[in-house]
């Protein structure tokens, strides 16, 4: 269940549990809504926290200082996902 799937369950929930006001025999809608509810909120915390990506990044510079360069430096920006598995082979 996605991020969307889970803020349209609570949203439907919502509406069932507050905005609805009919009386169906055997079955009360409030408590439905509160269920609507309850699962959009569980599926959005899942979707947040278990099943986000694991990639993970982290940035590396390195100055070098060129006597050519305006302001004799030159900065070398390299970003490193991990998520887990060894870096491809070149």
């Amino acid at each position: 269940m996605g991020i969307g799937v889970s803020i349209f369950l609570i949203a439907v929930g919502a509406i069932i549990a507050f905005a609805v006001e009919v009386e169906v025999s055997g079955v009360d809608l409030t408590v439905v809504g509160y269920i609507l509810i309850a699962a959009g909120i569980i599926g959005l915390l899942l979707t947040m926290f278990l099943w986000a990506p694991r990639r993970r990044s982290s940035v590396e510079q390195r100055s070098v200082y060129d006597d050519g360069a305006p302001g004799g430096r030159v900065v070398e920006e390299r970003r490193r996902y991990d998520n887990g598995n060894p870096p491809p082979a070149i």
